[in-house]
């Protein structure tokens, strides 16, 4: 009989009249997880296409993959690089698991980085998927549609965005209030005028700034204390900084685990702007507005204010400005949808990342704020570049 047979035997308790009808939405996200829907729309009206939401949220989550990946080892790396200079071992079951895997506390071990890191990102991404699905299911059972495939990607992002010592409790709370506020309670996928993910970060971000502020390092080594790039040239200059500017293009610097290589954010850029999911103006805008504003204000320069010595080519490069510009200003949701909007709208999230980081550097990160400030204007900038293209066609028109 097989999977397909066995899923079309078990159809009828799930339906409309069957005894386990309310789990109906449970039923079809396995079943459209697993097998291409078996009915599709009829009639004239409909425009042909090969791609759909599922193939979209795929499409995103593989281009994910370099980012994941660089996440599990970097994570592992920093974390044996702090108890190596510590002089220490992993502790706790973490460190039970480590040892049983016959690892030692060896960074150039890539098995180790990975293994390490794995043991920081899988809970994290578990308890966002359990506790983030298990609301979607809920509204879908209430509203009695399907479970769909939008919180794929953000079952991603979200523990892309987290650093790895953060407790699981507030990912929980962070994605609970990712997923009802800023999507379910408006309608659901498709429907949020912000982006979830980024929500969910923003609400740890004031709930609980001690854990997810970004001025610190965060690696698995108890005990162990530093600045990020962003809180030592905040703090110091960025004469203070240890890092070099390859290292932080690269990714090896401590950090949230998906935010620190450029160039793994950059790998899935290609991917996404090649299949056409991703829009190539939104990022090249983000990455040109905040150009010119750090540029001007590196140029003016201050006394009392070490960020103007910041140049842009390090504005790019650390935090999670390459990460953000990429996967998450590009939702295709919450951002503009005109092809002109979107060069205003990504030149506002440059031109904000800058203003926060630079002239108020007490938020040492800038791109997750001004991603969801332009989210909000993003529907306004859409409207007057419409309305500019009426006013011009009638203008065309009547001349005509």
């Amino acid at each position: 009989m097989g999977l397909r047979g066995f899923l079309d035997k078990q159809e009828k308790h799930f339906v409309k009249g069957g005894r386990l009808q309310a789990l109906y939405p449970l039923y079809e996200a396995i079943d459209t997880f697993l097998y291409t829907p078996g009915h599709s729309a009829t009639g004239t009206v409909h425009v042909r296409d090969g791609i759909d939401l599922k193939r979209t949220m795929v499409t995103v989550a593989a281009a994910l993959g370099p980012v994941i990946m660089f996440a599990l080892y970097n994570t592992g790396y920093q974390s044996l690089l702090a108890l190596q200079s510590m002089g220490t071992e992993v502790s706790g079951f973490r460190g039970t698991l480590f040892s049983m895997m016959g690892f030692a506390v060896d960074p150039s071990n890539i098995g180790a980085c990975f293994f390490l890191g794995a043991t920081f990102f899988v809970p994290i991404f578990l308890v966002t998927n359990l506790v983030g699905g298990l609301w979607e299911g809920i509204f879908a059972s209430v509203r009695g549609h399907e479970i769909n495939e939008g919180f794929l990607v953000t079952g991603l992002l979200f523990p892309l965005t987290l650093p790895a010592t953060i407790p699981l409790w507030q990912v929980a709370v962070g994605i609970t209030f990712g997923v009802v506020i800023a999507k379910e309670i408006f309608g659901g996928t498709g429907k949020n005028f912000l982006n979830v993910a980024l929500t969910a970060r923003a609400f740890l971000y004031f709930a609980y700034p001690a854990e997810i502020s970004g001025d610190q390092v965060w690696v698995a080594a108890d005990g162990f204390t530093g600045a990020t790039i962003l809180g030592q040239a905040a703090l110091e200059g960025m004469s203070a900084v240890t890092y070099s500017w390859w290292d932080a293009f690269l990714g090896f610097i401590p950090g949230s685990m998906g935010e620190t290589s450029a160039l793994a954010a950059l790998l899935g850029a290609g991917f996404m702007i090649q299949s056409g999911i991703a829009s190539w103006r939104i990022i090249v805008s983000v990455v040109l507005g905040a150009v010119f504003f750090s540029g001007l204000l590196n140029f003016i320069g201050s006394d009392t204010n070490m960020m103007f010595g910041m140049s842009p080519m390090w504005h790019l490069v650390v935090g999670g400005f390459a990460f953000g510009a990429i996967f998450m200003a590009t939702d295709p949701v919450s951002a503009s949808m005109t092809h002109t909007g979107q060069w205003f709208y990504g030149i506002l999230i440059g031109f904000m990342t800058i203003l926060v980081r630079v002239i108020n550097p007490a938020f040492p990160e800038g791109i997750m704020l001004a991603i969801l400030f332009a989210n909000v204007f993003a529907p306004l900038i859409d409207y007057f570049v419409v309305n500019a293209n009426i006013k011009r066609r009638k203008l065309r028109y009547a001349k005509g």
